[in-house]
Order: C-alpha cells, then structure tokens, then sequence
C-alpha cells in the first residue's frame, strides 16, 4: 500500500486523532504522553523532519527558473499560487495540486492546503500571539453572533504551557489586549524599524508602540532535539534545525517516543462512526488515498484537526438517523460563521540616513504593531468595531539601481559592491467579524477523485471590514509620516477571504448549544468523546494569528479528555 507506520495497524485504540498539522500534531502528543494508545491519521504523504525537506539548502541558481514558478506549476497549482508566493521552485511540493484537489467558490476563496504529515505547520508564519478578554468578550459586548464559552483565564495556563514547550521568542510589553507570554529572548529590530519605534513613540500618545514579533523560534538554548535560529529565512522549505515549531521537528517526535502513536499516512477519513444507543462515536472511516480501499477504525475518544474546512467537512459527512445533517449538528450552525483576516492593506515609505548601517542574516521575523483601535477611551472607533495590527519590516536594497545602465566596466564593479537604500513597509491585519451567511458547504454532485463531495465557498468582506481597511491604510501612512519618511506609497488590495490563511469558525464553540456545535472544553455538544480543536472552534477571529490559540485549546482539550476518560464519562 505504501504506507508508513509509527507502529503496526490495528483495527481498536484509546484514541484517534484526524490531521497532523498545527493542532494535530498537538493532540497527538498529548495523548500519547497521557498514556492512550492513539491512532493518527493524515490524508497526505509521509514528510519526515529532516530527510523529506529536499530545497532546505538551495540557492535560487539550483533551481529552476531560478526559483520562480514555471506556466506548469500555474496550471497545477492555481488557486494556491494566488498569494504570490507560495508557489515558487523550493515550496510548491508542499502545497496541493488543484487539479487533483478541487474545490468551488459561489464566492471568491483562496484556499491554502498542505497534505502530507506535519500540514501547513511546515509552511506556517510562525507569529504567535495571545488572545485577551478583548477578544473573548467581544462578542457578548458587541451583541454579535454568540459568546465564547471560555475567557482568558480558563486558557492563560494552557499558553504558558505551550509556549515553553514550542519556544516563542518575544518581549514583554504589558498590554491587556496582547497578553505576555513565557518568551526567549527578543530578535532585534533593525535600524530604520528602531527609528519607527522611536518616532511612533514620540508623536502618537494612543498608546500604539512598535515591538519585534512573537514567533516560535528558537532564540536560544535546546529544546529536545531542536537548534536555534540560523537566520537563514528559509522556514517554509522545513529547517533542518529545528529552529522554527512544527509538528515534524517537535510534536510528532515527542508522540513517537512514548510508543503510543501509529501514524497512517494517506488516510481520508470522510466519516465519524456514531451509534445511537450509547450516544457517543464509535470510531472512523477511511479511504486508503492510493489504494482507494476502505478501513474502520475503533476509539473511545476521537479529535478532529484536520483544519477549519476539513474537519467541518467530515462532521457534514458524517450522517445519521440522529444526526441528519452532519455529527452534532443540532444547531444548524456547521459550516457557517466562515472567517479570516482581512489583510494586505498598509504603506512603505524610503528612509534617507543609515548609510553606514547594514543588516546581519536574514531574520525570519518583522515588526509587530498590536492593536490600538476599539480597546477603551479615546481608542473607541464610531465607524468599526474591533481592531487591527501592522505586521512590518524595514531593510536594505541589495544592489543600486543603476546598475542596469552601467553594463560594463570599473563603474558596474563599484555599483555592484553598493549596496541601495532604505526602506520600510508594513501591512496591517484586521479582525473579520463572524456572519451566519458567511459559509462553506459540501457538493454531493461534484465529487473527487474518491468519490466524495467537495467543498463550496459561500463567504465576503462585509461592511465592517471595508470601514476599518480605511483606517488601516490612513494610520500606516500617519506613522511613517511621523517618522519623516519619504515617497510614502499607501496600497490597499482587498482580495477574498482565505489569503490570510488563517481560515475558522465553521464549527464554533459557545454557551447555547442551539447557536453553537462546540462546548467550553471542544466537545461537540451532544457528542462528548468527539473534540474538535482547530480552527474550526474559533468563535470570534481576533486580530492576531491563531495557531498558538489552537495549540493551546488542544493541549487544555486533551487533558479535558484524558480526565473524562478516567472518570468514565466518555
């Protein structure tokens, strides 16, 4: 079949993890750490840390068109190349082909996917931030969609946890909307972006600053196997160093060690097993991807992290007498409530000075501006509701520029040796309110390569979003103007939903099991040894990336299972 085992299959387990990227990953290893035989299961290829990152070491003259895309690659991978820059010689492997995995849009949606072991945790941005009560909160206060049924309290032990296992290096600022965390030490600010903190803290009294992002990297020290940071900025190709979190470098090794763990590649699982009389998942089906054979397998306790869609898709799927509109849902809410973040909008500007400066390495991380909009008194907006953040970078041009008219001779030579001007650019990164209308849902006539349905998108921006882009692009080119930079070019690209990659909410967690699929502790309602902890569960998108969030409602969500277990609730 072509599979690859951790350990040998076997038709009954403690527990079954669907997915092994971000939340996977996670999941996985605590419950194997926890003692449960576990079963996880991943529709992609096997990708081991290390031997399976082929361009971790190629410079641009290895590869192919000198590393950008080919016409191939584009008819191949359209919808994915749609960011600009993830369909490139040294990542594209690690991106889905469209033609072999296609999906539909009533609605324009960039639909990012990665299908092999360790998912988009290889190609991730790493930005790790908190969520605060800013967020948790919102809903109820805003009298929008439903309420979280956790606050900060219930998963600020669950991020310390997670964090001092992944390694996060950052700086303390105490802000109440962007709660601290247990960080190594700070990579530094370039010169020009020092210049910005300065300035921003000079002119602006709103309580906006300028800090170096949250990222989980490795700044210093070992963590089981992992290295620090090289500062090579090749992270999406998979670091043999370990130095970035991903489920391969970290999680998926830390499972495999405790001897629990039998990982299936090339697993699709399409249905939860549900059985009336104890109310509870039996178990799962799958189709071997290569083999196009089928399986079952058996658990007491089932997560479900096969990302925001995949895993609503297999909830929809999975069909019964009780459930006749997919597993748990009694609300009618699955697939609904689709959101994103809403980005690529900001300014750059030329920064005259520094000629003496120059930068070391090439830092897989930015600046980071946290949200100063909507978090009380003169911050409060009439025109939107919740808020934003700048993610940003200032740096040297390589070559001058005229080096192209030059050609030839002792003028090109001392061009050449240059180096050009600098620059500073920043994007900010808005919060997408839920919307009941914003959705995805699955095509029973329009089947896959397996057979089963695919995926519609159904979802847009909506007014909130466009009223808070406007501020977005006026408060960059303020900053930068502030700083005395010149040429400042403001741009504003709206797209669609689904270029933030950070996709959620379609099976969302509240109080009101009428108006939400999930409970406080990831438990489908009515089904309580099915727990989904990926984005999928997010009931409010927040402004800051998500996928510390996720890692630490799964960590919270697998202890939750593990005590049920014991007390025999499940």
């Amino acid at each position: 079949m072509g599979t690859m085992y951790y350990n040998p299959p076997q038709e009954e387990y403690d527990a079954i993890v669907i997915g092994t990227g971000i939340s996977g990953g996670w999941a996985a290893k605590e419950l194997c750490e926890k003692g449960l035989k576990t079963l996880v299961l991943e529709r992609g290829r096997m990708v081991k840390h290390i031997e399976d990152y082929p361009t971790m070491h190629l410079d641009p003259w290895d590869m192919e068109n000198g590393g950008a895309p080919t016409q191939e690659d584009l008819r191949k991978q359209g919808k994915q190349a749609r960011t600009g820059y993830t369909i490139r010689q040294d990542t594209k492997h690690f991106f889905v082909n469209d033609l072999e995995h296609p999906y539909n849009e009533d609605q324009r949606f960039d639909w990012m996917r990665g299908y092999h072991v360790g998912g988009r945790s290889i190609m991730w941005g790493r930005q790790s931030y908190r969520l605060s009560d800013i967020d948790f909160e919102a809903n109820l206060k805003d009298g929008i969609a439903t309420d979280w049924p956790i606050r900060y309290k219930d998963i600020a032990p669950w991020y310390d946890y997670v964090e001092k296992y992944i390694g996060v290096s950052g700086e303390k600022l105490g802000l109440p909307q962007l709660p601290d965390g247990q960080f190594l030490p700070p990579m530094e600010l370039s010169c020009v972006e020092q210049e910005l903190k300065n300035k921003v803290a000079e002119k602006f009294n709103d309580g906006r600053l300028i800090t170096i992002g949250r990222v989980a990297h490795i700044t210093n020290g070992e963590f089981e196997g992992r290295s620090h940071c090289m500062y090579r900025n090749r992270c999406a190709r998979g670091c043999p160093f370990g130095a970035y979190f991903s489920s391969n470098s970290s999680t998926l090794p830390a499972a495999e060690r405790t001897g629990n763990m039998t990982l299936r590649p090339f697993s699709i699982v399409h249905e939860i097993m549900y059985d009336e009389n104890s109310k509870r998942a039996t178990g799962v089906r799958i189709i071997d991807a290569e083999s196009k054979e089928t399986y079952e397998f058996k658990a007491k306790v089932i997560f479900v992290c096969a990302s925001a869609i995949g895993s609503t898709s297999i909830l929809m799927q999975s069909r019964s007498d009780r459930f006749p509109n997919g597993l748990g849902n009694d609300s009618g809410e699955l697939g609904h409530n689709l959101m994103d973040h809403h980005f690529r909008v900001g300014a750059s500007a030329k920064v005259d000075g520094f000629e003496d400066k120059y930068i070391k390495g090439r830092r897989p991380n930015g600046f980071y501006i946290p949200r100063f909009r909507n978090v009380g008194g003169q911050t409060d907006q009439k025109d939107f509701v919740r808020g934003y953040g700048y993610q940003g970078g200032g740096g040297r041009g390589d070559w001058a520029s005229s080096v192209k008219e030059l050609m030839y001779g002792k003028e090109l030579k001392e061009a050449i040796l240059k180096p050009g001007g600098w620059s500073v650019g920043m994007t900010a990164f808005g919060e997408m309110l839920p919307h009941h209308d914003n959705r995805m849902y699955l095509d029973y006539e329009k089947t896959d390569q397996w057979g089963l349905p695919t995926v519609t998108f159904d979802a847009k921006f909506r007014e909130n979003e466009f009223s808070m882009r406007k501020d977005m692009k006026q408060q960059a080119i303020d900053m930068l103007e502030a700083a005395g930079f010149k040429d400042i070019s403001p741009y504003d690209n709206v797209g669609a939903p689904g270029l933030g990659i950070h996709e959620m909410g379609t099976a969302r967690m509240g109080r009101d099991p009428k108006a939400s699929v999930l409970n406080a502790h990831n438990q489908l309602h009515d089904v309580p040894n099915v727990y989904v902890t990926d984005g999928a569960a997010m009931t409010s998108a927040s402004c800051v990336n998500p996928s510390l969030t996720y890692m630490a409602l799964t960590a919270r969500a697998a202890n939750h299972a593990v005590e049920e277990l014991k007390k025999m609730n499940l």
